[in-house]
């Protein structure tokens, strides 16, 4: 992720909670612990970053309230990718670096299908690194009627 340009110590997925940096398609879901939103960056279409809303550097640093809900949001958050997308398969990782420097933790919940990977000729890690150089960012239109599929889903 990028940095940020609010009162968060550079922190962008800060500045996106608290709508100090544009976010297409608003929040998602959020839950006591978690914030679910749409991607930013270039992972297309359909890609949700499930953060803690609190600012957290390290997965050993969530509390065990955090931690207890993180495995059923990334669930209910993939099924919810999976209904409205229809991807192949849909990839849950960590980010967490900006510029080298470790940040706001962030998993991507990233919905994969064949017409990404034939385009990047690539799958797994090195379809996001292709998509991040390529620079192909959706549309803020189609993430805002992305959004609220989703968040009809999530209900």
């Amino acid at each position: 992720m990028a940095e940020g340009t609010g009162m968060n110590g550079g922190c962008l997925a800060c500045d996106l909670m608290l709508r100090e940096a544009p976010l297409p398609g608003g929040t998602v879901l959020r839950t006591e612990s978690w914030v679910v939103e749409h991607c930013v960056g270039p992972l297309g279409l359909g890609t949700l970053v499930v953060k803690p809303a609190r600012h957290v550097v390290h997965v050993a640093e969530l509390t065990a309230r955090e931690s207890a809900e993180l495995g059923p949001l990334l669930h209910r958050v993939s099924v919810a990718v999976t209904e409205v997308m229809a991807p192949e398969q849909v990839y849950v990782c960590l980010w967490s670096h900006a510029g080298g420097v470790p940040g706001h933790i962030h998993f991507v919940v990233q919905p994969a299908g064949k017409v990404d990977m034939a385009r990047f000729d690539a799958f797994g890690p090195a379809l996001q690194v292709a998509m991040g150089a390529a620079e192909c960012f959706p549309e803020a239109a189609e993430v805002e009627r992305v959004c609220d599929r989703l968040r009809d889903v999530l209900g």
